[in-house]
């Protein structure tokens, strides 16, 4: 092959990797700047009908999606066919694909959480059953709409799908998550610009919520994020679902379990910040190995899961 021919490939190549990282990397920017504007956004329209607590929460959630989801659509609509989908489906399976990660990581958490529990590491408090339910059927709708829905459709639909047309699995895996690193952090800086603009008290720019360790809760993304592409690349014809499913329950069982108290829950358990992190890795670390275990031990579905993900391949998302 003569020198011109492979400096030409090899400056292909390069050329490839930058326009896949920069793909994935504009699916994090598009969450990063929903999630900072539409919570401004979402206020400043609660304040304009007079919304307080949940419906407020529920008006930011709502323009958070309507931010993300449709710019991201944009973005894969122009995409060459072929490529590998966002991963939604058909939408007949999506149903299935939730509840699957939704079995997944709750039966993992009872696992682990009742594992803990008869140690002694957790404590709980006597349920309020209407309290909960209530608590929980508000939250799932917040929870989708403001991060479950658009965080996956962003990044381990379009930023790992953009990754991954170029580069092998691992690496895909790893950058996919440290783009979902990088976006609290810059969510906070798009808040604070906004909220300047519009004449608002501006809040704090920084990487964790305010009270937490930056150390330890990036651990906790850098493992949370690692689940959600186990689940995102688990067979199925609608595996961004499964990924959806995961990271609701994740948020769900946190709230309730650790934060529930505050929260109003109805349920929750008292734990040392030590035994907390543990539990938490433990349920998260249990749930991606089984996801990953569905793509390594052959199944009774493995066919029809392969045929419904060639026909998506095909022309679904």
């Amino acid at each position: 092959m003569a020198a011109g021919s492979v400096a030409g490939t090899e400056a292909a190549a390069r050329g490839s990797a930058v326009r896949a990282w920069g793909r994935a990397l504009g699916g994090g920017a598009v969450m990063a700047g929903a999630l900072g504007a539409g919570n401004v956004l979402g206020g400043a329209l609660a304040r304009a009908v007079g919304a307080e607590g949940y419906p407020r929460q529920l008006l930011c959630a709502v323009v958070v999606s309507a931010l993300a989801v449709p710019v991201v659509l944009w973005l894969r609509a122009g995409r060459q066919a072929g490529r590998r989908p966002l991963g939604l489906g058909p939408p007949a399976a999506a149903p299935r694909g939730f509840f699957r990660g939704v079995a997944v990581t709750l039966s993992c958490a009872v696992a682990v959480l009742g594992a803990g529990t008869a140690v002694g590491w957790l404590r709980w408090s006597e349920p309020d059953p209407a309290a909960l339910t209530s608590f929980l059927a508000g939250n799932a709708v917040v929870a989708v709409l403001l991060e479950a829905f658009p965080e996956e459709v962003t990044l381990r639909g379009h930023a790992w799908a953009s990754l991954r047309d170029r580069f092998g699995g691992a690496f895909s895996a790893l950058g996919t998550t440290a783009v979902f690193l990088l976006v609290p952090g810059a969510s906070t800086v798009v808040q604070a610009a906004v909220s300047r603009a519009m004449g608002v008290a501006a809040p704090p720019v920084g990487f964790a919520p305010a009270g937490q360790d930056p150390v330890a809760y990036a651990v906790l993304l850098l493992v949370f994020g690692l689940t959600l592409v186990a689940a995102r690349t688990a067979p199925g014809p609608a595996p961004l679902w499964m990924a959806i499913g995961t990271h609701l329950v994740f948020l769900s069982v946190n709230r309730v379990v650790f934060e529930g108290a505050a929260r109003g829950a109805g349920w929750s358990a008292e734990a040392t910040a030590d035994h907390t992190a543990v539990l938490v890795l433990g349920y998260l670390a249990a749930t991606a190995m089984i996801f990953v275990g569905m793509r390594v031990v052959p199944g009774r579905g493995r066919p029809r899961a392969r045929r419904a993900q060639a026909a998506v391949r095909n022309g679904e998302l």
